[in-house]
């Protein structure tokens, strides 16, 4: 049973302040996901990457192909779907864990991650509890969870990111760069968590230069530079 199934996407932008000139990005990508499977994307930067998470996750509309998404026994086309099924879609379904924190104004930590499971009806003791033990693997000092991670360094923020994206068992997952700018203990701790997404059923597609983390999590790379010079 396939999870994500991408066929002949392609992707034009715009450029609406500079004469509306069209600018090519990607076209006919095609690949799919089963449940725990990792797909790595791969290909330099500029190549499309970060678009093709945000076309899968319904932040860009895609000119032509298919995105399908697979929500329990219904399978969503999320190039064409309604907002309302989209957000469905993530509310239920869809993880993504980009390369920023978007956190409230003193929020502290620990509420910042376990939102997410506050969200899905979970609750708060539970969710906090969740989010504690999350964090803990992070190695985020517990002296920091009632902060507001807008005060915390830029590796500090990363670090509360990922405990807040990875925390929610999602049956697809996509990640930006999960692993960049982390030492060596945080790297391990995110391919563990990424390992037992698959072993769960979880279907990832994930952009990720390091080599090493790369074959560790990947069991299939997709290059988008053939998809990019095809457009």
């Amino acid at each position: 049973m396939v999870a994500l199934q991408l066929s002949s996407v392609t992707k034009t932008f715009i450029m609406h302040l500079q004469g509306g000139v069209c600018l090519p990005v990607l076209h006919g990508v095609s690949f799919s996901v089963e449940p725990g499977q990792c797909v790595a994307l791969t290909g330099p930067s500029g190549a499309g990457k970060s678009s093709i998470l945000k076309l899968i996750y319904g932040n860009y509309r895609c000119d032509q192909g298919q995105i399908l998404v697979r929500q329990g026994d219904d399978v969503v086309d999320m190039a064409s779907a309604l907002p309302r099924r989209i957000l469905s879609v993530r509310q239920r379904s869809l993880g993504y864990v980009t390369q920023f924190l978007r956190a409230v104004p003193r929020v502290s930590a620990l509420d910042t991650v376990a939102e997410p499971l506050v969200m899905k009806a979970v609750p708060r003791e539970a969710a906090t509890e969740r989010a504690a033990a999350m964090l803990r693997r992070f190695n985020v000092p517990e002296r920091l969870w009632s902060l507001p991670p807008a005060t915390f360094s830029g590796g500090e923020q990363q670090r509360i990111n990922l405990a807040r994206g990875l925390l929610p068992e999602h049956p697809i997952l996509l990640l930006d760069e999960p692993t960049a700018s982390l030492d060596a203990n945080n790297r391990a701790a995110v391919i563990d968590i990424i390992r037992e997404r698959k072993q769960q059923g979880a279907a990832i597609v994930a952009i990720v230069h390091d080599d090493d983390v790369r074959a560790a999590i990947a069991d299939i790379n997709v290059d988008v530079t053939y998809f990019a010079s095809a457009a």
